[in-house]
């Protein structure tokens, strides 16, 4: 009888059983149903900008940023978290709220500006890219009650709000000429806000198993209520707070003397009071 391999006990071996088969590698569909449909919705909005619908094109940019919400949140209420979840969420990002905002922002104020135009577009699509890769290099060494400059999911909204909140008051560049300066400021603002290291609220530990005071509750509903009453309005102003929340927090943390960003200089050796100061 032929000696048993030294991965196994004798007392387990059966020298009629077969070889017991390796386990299929798959992929959860759950999570990754939702990061496809993020994914759409940037696409929808590319789509819906190239024909000349902007507000739709809007739409699907806040419907993308719902859906990205949900995925991760998903992922971990069934145990289906998954390296390949990961890079698929990352790769539906940089489509829904870096390329799709900027070309959705091309198409409707930034072309008659020329050079100028496409400029600021590529800087805010640039920016996206290196915000994602900055976030996916930094997990593990970041306070994650905070994100390190804006996120991007909140950075399309900033800019799609802005056009669905023009296009619903029946403003256009075309009647409006202004406005094509304003999206300019608008997209570099969002862009470059992407890549500081302005310490974001990230709601991370914010857990739906946990109690609130009943005050919470009350303001939600308020919230839902604003938001219902007029979206384009409500939502761009909700994201123009948060977009400057950061800084008003940098300032706040460099006023009482304490470290202003999350991370230090080099990832090599963070640095351990700026991480959770």
């Amino acid at each position: 009888m032929n000696e048993a391999p030294n991965d196994f006990p004798d007392s387990e071996l059966d020298p009629h059983e077969a070889p017991a088969r390796k386990p299929r590698k798959g992929l959860y569909v759950l999570p990754n149903l939702f990061t496809l449909a993020a994914l759409f919705g940037g696409f929808y909005a590319i789509v819906m900008a190239m024909n000349g619908r902007f507000e739709n094109a809007a739409i699907g940019i806040f419907c993308a940023m719902v859906l990205d919400s949900l995925d991760g949140r998903v992922a971990r209420m069934t145990g289906t978290q998954s390296a390949f979840g990961e890079q698929m969420d990352s790769l539906s990002d940089m489509v829904s709220f870096g390329a799709a905002p900027a070309l959705v922002a091309y198409e409707w104020a930034l072309r008659d500006l020329g050079k100028l135009g496409w400029i600021a577009a590529f800087v805010y699509c640039a920016c996206a890219a290196l915000r994602l890769a900055r976030f996916n290099t930094n997990i593990g060494i970041i306070d994650r009650r905070f994100f390190q400059g804006l996120p991007s999911p909140a950075a399309a909204a900033l800019v799609a709000g802005s056009i669905w909140l023009a296009v619903d008051a029946g403003w256009g560049p075309q009647t409006h000429p202004w406005l094509s300066g304003v999206m300019v400021f608008i997209t570099l603002y969002a862009g470059l806000t992407m890549v500081t290291n302005a310490p974001f609220y990230s709601f991370k530990d914010f857990s739906l198993k946990r109690s609130v005071p009943f005050a919470l509750l009350v303001a939600l509903v308020l919230l839902i209520a604003l938001v219902s009453s007029h979206p384009p309005i409500a939502l761009f102003a909700l994201f123009c707070c948060y977009s400057l929340s950061g800084y008003v927090e940098y300032g706040r943390r460099r006023w009482k003397g304490r470290h202003a960003s999350l991370i230090a200089t080099s990832t090599d050796e963070p640095d351990e009071a700026g991480l959770h100061g």
